[in-house]
C-alpha cells in the first residue's frame, strides 16, 4: 500500500528539526516506532507489520484466503488489520462461515499457525490440523514447543496436506499479478475489502 512516508507520533511530539518552511528536515535515526506510539495520518486503520526478523515494518493490512485443497480453488477471503494474531483469528472465522460444525475436515497451514491455542480451537471444531511444524530454536537453543503432535503427523494424509497447502500461494500470486492488487491505493479496511476480486 502507498502511504505518506511520515508516520507522526500520536501525541504530536515529533521533534522536527529547526529549519525554514513547513517541511523541515527530520532525523528518524534511532527512533522507535510502534502501533502504540505512531499512526498514519492518511489511513489510521493501517498497522505497522513486518513479515519476519530483519525485515522492515510497513503500514499494511493483511489479506487472507481459504482454499479448497482438492481443486485449488479459493473458498473464501477477507482483509484484516495487521496484528500478531490476525492470521489465526481470521482462519477460525473463515472456517466457521464456510463449514458447519461437526463436519470433519482437515486444514493445511504454514508454521505460523503452529500454536497450541489455535490447534485446540481447530480440534473443538472437528478440524484436523495439517499444520507445518515450527522447529525454530529459542535464543538459548531450546526447541520451540510444538502444537501438532503424532496424533496428526503419523498419518499419510498429513504429508499430502503439507504439499497441497502450498497451492494457496497461487491465489495470492494471481491477485498480485493479474488482478492488479499488488499495491492497493485506497485507504480504510472497508474500501480495500470492497476492491477484492470476485472469488
Amino acid at each position: 500500500m502507498g502511504f505518506d512516508q511520515e508516520l507522526p507520533q500520536k501525541d504530536g511530539d515529533d521533534n522536527d528539526s529547526e529549519g525554514p518552511g513547513r517541511n523541515a528536515e527530520r532525523s528518524f535515526h534511532k527512533e522507535k516506532r510502534s502501533n502504540e506510539t505512531h499512526q498514519s495520518t492518511t489511513d489510521p486503520e493501517a498497522r505497522l507489520y513486518k513479515k519476519g526478523d530483519g525485515r522492515p515494518a510497513k503500514l499494511c493490512y493483511m489479506g487472507h484466503a481459504l482454499m479448497e485443497n482438492r481443486h485449488g480453488l479459493a473458498a473464501g477471503g477477507i482483509v484484516s488489520q495487521a496484528t500478531g494474531t490476525a492470521e489465526r483469528e481470521t482462519a477460525l472465522a473463515l472456517i466457521d462461515s464456510r463449514y458447519p460444525q461437526g463436519r470433519r475436515i482437515t486444514l493445511g497451514a504454514d508454521k505460523a499457525y503452529d500454536v497450541t491455542q489455535f490447534v485446540h480451537d481447530l480440534r473443538e471444531r472437528s478440524v484436523t490440523p495439517h499444520i507445518a511444524i515450527n522447529g525454530h530454536l529459542s535464543k538459548t537453543g531450546v526447541p520451540r514447543k510444538r502444537a501438532v503432535d503424532a496424533r496428526t503427523t503419523r498419518h499419510a494424509g498429513y504429508e499430502l496436506g503439507q504439499r497441497c497447502r502450498k497451492r494457496v500461494e497461487g491465489v495470492f500470486g494471481w491477485i498480485k499479478s493479474s488482478a492488479g492488487l499488488a499495491k492497493v491505493k485506497l485507504r480504510g479496511r472497508e474500501r480495500v475489502w470492497r476492491l477484492r476480486p470476485t472469488i
